[in-house]
């Protein structure tokens, strides 16, 4: 009877044992689970922590281009959004910091010539961050829209600054009415009008 009740209380000892291990890492599975369902005290989940780390890295790339091209006026910034925001994406939003005023404002507040500058530089960024992430990934060339007309004198002479250096190691397509931009590049496909239908013609230096 006595070895029973041992034997007994050893069984129960070992699945009380069980229990709690298997108690224990439920605990810890739910808590990760939360977590990178976006129920933590950032209310981030795990997608957007990586897509943030991203833009992190692309917002700081481009900032070194936006400074320039802004006369060190204007950089970019990630931001994380506080509980009123909630149900936005936390942590991939961005502000524009204004040395002006020395505060943060919203990209929206930006002029159409600033937003294009900001546009450009992120694309530029994006491209950067590719380049370096996966390794044997060359992105060789990249082609501009338009917008240069929406930047004053001095925003344009930046802004050709920053293609001149990124023409040292890309291929630079840039599609523009804008006749300093004509003079600058000195391959171009032009456009030509006429009565029946428009041509193209080829300009190279």
């Amino acid at each position: 009877m006595q070895k029973e009740l041992t034997d007994q209380k050893k069984h129960y000892d070992e699945l009380t044992a069980k229990i709690k291990s298997g108690a224990e890492e439920s605990e810890y599975i739910t808590s990760l689970s939360n977590a990178l369902e976006g129920n933590n005290s950032r209310r981030i989940n795990f997608k957007n922590y990586v897509l943030g780390a991203y833009l992190k890295k692309v917002a700081t790339n481009a900032s070194q281009r936006l400074r320039v091209m802004s006369d060190s006026r204007y950089r970019l910034e990630q931001v994380f959004l506080d509980d009123v925001h909630k149900n936005k994406q936390a942590g991939l939003d961005l502000e524009v910091f204004d040395a002006h005023s020395g505060k943060n404002r919203s990209v929206k507040s930006l002029s159409g010539g600033e937003k294009f500058m900001a546009s450009i530089c992120l694309a530029l960024g994006l491209a950067d961050v590719i380049q370096s992430r996966n390794g044997g990934i060359e992105l060789d060339s990249i082609f501009i829209d338009e917008g240069f007309g929406s930047l004053s004198e001095d925003a344009l002479q930046n802004a050709l600054l920053v293609i001149d250096e990124i023409q040292e190691s890309r291929l630079v397509g840039v599609i523009s009415h804008v006749d300093e931009l004509k003079a600058r590049i000195p391959d171009k496909l032009l456009v030509i009008k006429g009565n029946t239908g428009s041509r193209i013609r080829v300009e190279a230096e």
